[in-house]
């Protein structure tokens, strides 16, 4: 599992004409499954994205294709973690400890 990180690299003004592509590729990898949480950061200087796949390197091409990324007002900062606790509602993204 993974956490993106999303910071603002240019100011709000510049950001929000991209914001409709942006949240547009956003509901495309949630309809694909691979995101299953996000949102802005308050105060509002960016915004998180959870997302599930097995393959770091996917998720780090994906987000070089975010209208973010592409139009050069955001970077993202990729975390990546193993959900070994969950909520029961969250228990299908359970993952297992290695070894």
């Amino acid at each position: 599992m993974f956490i993106l990180d999303v910071t603002y690299t240019a100011p709000l003004d510049r950001v929000e004409p991209v914001l409709p592509a942006h949240l547009t590729w956003v509901d495309q990898h949630f309809a694909a499954g691979v995101f299953i949480t996000s949102g802005p950061k308050n105060p509002r200087e960016g915004g998180v994205i959870v997302a599930v796949g097995e393959d770091r390197a996917a998720i780090e091409e994906l987000v070089t294709t975010d209208p973010f990324t592409v139009e050069g007002v955001a970077t993202y900062t990729i975390t990546e973690f193993l959900a070994t606790r969950t909520a029961p509602a969250l228990e299908p993204y359970r993952q297992q400890p290695p070894g």
